[in-house]
């Protein structure tokens, strides 16, 4: 079997797996740039590229990677407590650990010093993800409207509401800042954790974010910058 190459990598908000939304589409706001590996920089494969609002993104679930695997697991949504068969789920513990994603294309730039580079939305991969292969997203294929979701149906995204005082809010780079609230609302915590005490922390955009959630609240306790080494 030929081996898979990685052609380009995704620079993203998130240096951390901690904070990404659950599937891609879920935060509009969050943005990532692809940047093609040399051996792939050449314009002439984004040809056309440009005429399509959304692509598909076949990436490598590079820090979940592990030894061996298991036919079922215990999907977060379903409070970790019950198991699905792995192709059931959109898990990372998979025979092999790749990750499928739709994100919009935003802008197709040629010719940068970094080669050509796209600009997407609605990501949901950590900085420096691999990635595999680069595919257009066809409506007429790849959209069904009346399609089922399996245990998911039930399951719909709940928003949270979001206290973050303005002078932490003030921290986040002012391009980062909708897409960080977006993110608390649509609740960063995995789904089986449930304890108003606890603190978390989350990175993004080059600050440390600690909070609380209480019923159906998230109040931001702090944001502080987070330390270069």
């Amino acid at each position: 079997m030929a081996e898979m190459k990685c052609i380009a990598k995704i620079h993203t908000d998130f240096p951390r797996k901690f904070g990404i939304p659950r599937q891609s589409g879920v935060v509009q706001e969050l943005k990532g740039t692809i940047i093609f590996e040399p051996e792939y920089r050449n314009p002439d494969m984004l040809r056309g590229l440009e005429g399509f609002s959304y692509i598909w993104l076949i990436w490598s679930f590079s820090e979940s990677a592990r030894e061996g695997w298991s036919p079922t697991v215990r999907p977060p949504r379903l409070g970790g407590n019950k198991r699905m068969g792995v192709f059931a789920t959109r898990s990372p513990f998979r025979p092999n650990a790749i990750g499928l994603s739709s994100v919009l294309l935003d802008k197709v730039e040629l010719h940068t010093e970094q080669g050509s580079l796209l600009h997407v939305s609605g990501v949901d991969l950590m900085d420096g993800t691999p990635i595999f292969d680069i595919k257009p997203y066809v409506l007429y294929a790849d959209s069904h409207p009346d399609a089922t979701s399996g245990f998911v149906v039930p399951l719909q995204e709940r928003k949270l509401s979001v206290n973050c005082p303005q002078e932490c809010l003030k921290e986040v780079p002012a391009r980062a800042q909708r897409a960080l609230l977006s993110v608390l609302a649509h609740d960063p915590r995995p789904s089986y954790q449930n304890d108003p005490e606890r603190v978390y922390g989350m990175e993004f955009a080059g600050v440390n974010v600690r909070f609380r959630v209480e019923k159906d609240v998230l109040t931001v306790c702090e944001i502080q910058k987070t330390t270069v080494n």
